[in-house]
């Protein structure tokens, strides 16, 4: 599984790194908080980089990109995304967004609708009564400790800064905890086609998916018996479901083809 193009981008004042696998219609991957393209991915992208050409964007603070020294917003992720497909000359695309790659996802169609055909959000919200009971009361007391060991390898392995790791640290657990909820007319909004997909033992409740989907005129709804992302890449214990990751990637196969 390599690249078949690799790279920086200048963008909005920083360098983003991107990775571009196989070829077909373009996906981009937005990977979650504290994850990287290959980390949320990998999976992924070995199932479906016969399929289509997949654009993997590392955010600012994560990955290989380069930091800011601002505070991080959904907005600020979702015009730096669209700057760089800018840059790769893709003027329309889908995108797949994990986690907070899923609200990163959802602004993009929000403010940059014409660049979107369609939209997959995985493990996403729009409301702090979304998230599970104490999920927000625990980010508040979140440290450096209480951040997944595999997260912190990834990064470290990636970008070996310790001082980069507690940036990335910081800056997401700030973004969470200051979340105010959105409108709904983020959701309204959205004219292309979407696809909400979550676990039913995810950090979501099922019933706040079901709430967007409902808001999303002509969207599809795929809740999995999952975890956080379990249905898309290996959980934290380093176990990977693969027949259900196989079922994943042929429902959002499926949709993007229809």
């Amino acid at each position: 599984m390599n690249p078949l193009e690799k790279g920086y981008k200048s963008v909005n004042g920083i360098n983003m790194y991107y990775e571009i696998y196989g070829s077909g219609k373009p996906l981009v991957l937005i990977h979650g908080g504290g994850g990287s393209i290959l980390f949320d991915y990998k999976e992924v992208i070995s199932r479906l980089e016969n399929k289509f050409q997949l654009i993997g964007i590392d955010l600012q603070n994560h990955g290989m990109t380069e930091h800011r020294n601002i505070p991080e917003t959904f907005e600020q992720d979702a015009d730096d995304v669209v700057a760089l497909l800018k840059e790769l000359n893709i003027e329309k695309t889908s995108f797949w967004g994990f986690s907070n790659g899923g609200n990163t996802v959802m602004q993009i169609a929000h403010r940059h609708p014409g660049i979107v055909d369609k939209l997959i959000v995985a493990s996403a919200f729009y409301r702090r009564n979304g998230m599970m009971d104490g999920f927000f009361e625990g980010m508040m007391e979140a440290t450096m400790e209480s951040m997944p060991e595999p997260l912190k390898i990834n990064f470290l392995n990636l970008n070996p800064d310790f001082s980069k790791l507690e940036n990335m640290f910081d800056k997401d657990s700030k973004r969470m905890q200051t979340f105010n909820d959105w409108d709904e007319d983020i959701l309204t909004s959205i004219q292309s086609p979407a696809l909400f997909i979550s676990g039913d033992k995810d950090v979501i409740k099922p019933e706040h998916v079901v709430e967007m989907w409902r808001l999303v005129d002509g969207s599809q709804l795929m809740i999995l018996p999952a975890t956080h992302g379990s249905y898309m890449m290996a959980d934290f214990g380093g176990n990977i479901d693969k027949n259900l990751i196989d079922f994943t990637a042929s429902g959002v196969e499926k949709f993007l083809n229809n």
